[in-house]
């Protein structure tokens, strides 16, 4: 058999699992359109919405990178260093709607076979804001979104009913769900936020709202670092700062640790990996938890602001293991999904040494050679 990078994901065919994440690189048509020409399987638009966004001054997105010579972490001091994280606090888009959906149309039409997912927000207070829900959904599956992710884990928004503050609610997360589901025509995703006691209890929440996939996780809510020179938050608006959200190679582990709770709790349910990305060998953790597609952010933003050299990254990375691995029978990603779900367990069911080898601790007080 040759090698076939397709996958169906929520009964979306997609030539390829890959999917440029919500964030700023989707945040126009011309990189969406420039992610397609990369090569990218799917794209998430930038988060739309029905309310005005006026985005803070300033900078919106840095990078934190350590520097060894120096030994020190900085958004400050140059590409030399070695990254460590993403951090922003940008809102959703602040375009309007009907901003979005001759473009979305516009987009669909280039890109017919490529997977286009609508990322959408509204509130959770009341009847109305459950209606503008259901109104951006269907302007945006009538634009031809082939699905919609609703964005319930931004970090950043201070109304109460947005945002994460509705993925950590698992009530408002299905009644948001089952909203959407009324009117939608098109597989509904949630993207759920890792701010939360138990992500197994909202992923649950979804499913039982119809959802027919989570998406995660969206970036870490956290703080940029003081400058010890200057005494000021790296990133700041006349000295002051807001929680914001940490995304990049950091938050990998992170991530999966989240990941696989989710997949082991619903084994049979469709997930999309987000969160520290930037070459297949990140990527197939997600996959071998169980996740059927992956998204990315950071590394594609360093890299042309839609990753053309990343996607090609993934798509090579993804052919030589499948070449390396064909004699196991392993031509696709249906073949290699959720194999390491089940070795994720509890710590109770870690082995122990022998009564008679283990000795109590440490011979010497500490770790360090005394």
């Amino acid at each position: 058999m040759s090698i076939d990078l397709s996958v169906k994901f929520t009964g979306l065919q997609m030539e390829n699992p890959f999917l440029l994440s919500s964030a700023p690189p989707t945040e126009s048509e011309s990189n969406i359109l420039r992610a397609f020409e990369a090569g990218w399987g799917g794209v998430v638009t930038k988060t739309i919405g029905m309310h005005p966004v006026v985005n803070v001054a300033g900078p919106k997105t840095k990078f934190l990178r350590y520097y060894p010579e120096q030994k020190s972490l900085s958004m400050n001091k140059g590409r030399n260093g070695v990254l460590q994280a993403s951090w922003n606090w940008e809102l959703i888009s602040d375009k309007p709607l009907d901003w979005w959906v001759p473009r979305l149309g516009r987009i669909k039409k280039a890109f017919p076979q490529r997977t286009l997912v609508a990322s959408i927000m509204a509130g959770s207070g009341s009847d109305g804001e459950l209606r503008a829900w259901q109104t951006l959904a269907k302007a945006c599956q009538d634009e031809g979104a082939d699905a919609l992710e609703l964005n319930l884990s931004c970090p950043h928004m201070d109304r109460p009913d947005m945002g994460s503050n509705i993925g950590k609610d698992s009530e408002l997360v299905s009644v948001v769900t089952q909203a959407v589901k009324d009117v939608a025509r098109v597989p509904v995703w949630a993207k759920l936020t890792p701010a939360t006691g138990d992500i197994v209890v909202e992923a649950g929440a979804v499913f039982r709202g119809g959802g027919d996939a989570v998406s995660s996780s969206n970036t870490f809510p956290s703080i940029p670092l003081i400058d010890p020179e200057t005494l000021e938050f790296e990133m700041n608006v006349d000295g002051r700062v807001s929680s914001g959200g940490l995304g990049g190679p950091a938050i990998l582990p992170q991530a999966l640790a989240m990941m696989s709770q989710m997949t082991r709790a619903f084994p049979d349910a469709s997930f999309s990996g987000i969160g520290g990305v930037s070459d297949f060998g990140h990527a197939l953790n997600y996959f071998l938890l169980g996740c059927g597609t992956v998204q990315v952010c950071t590394a594609a933003m360093l890299d042309h602001a839609v990753g053309p050299n990343v996607i090609a990254r993934l798509l090579e990375g993804s052919r030589a293991f499948f070449d390396k691995h064909a004699d196991r029978g392993w031509h696709g990603f249906d073949d290699i999904r959720g194999l390491a779900r089940n070795r994720v367990v509890s710590h109770a069911q870690i082995r122990r040494p022998e009564s008679a080898d283990y000795r109590g601790g440490y011979e010497q007080e500490g770790y360090a050679e005394q």
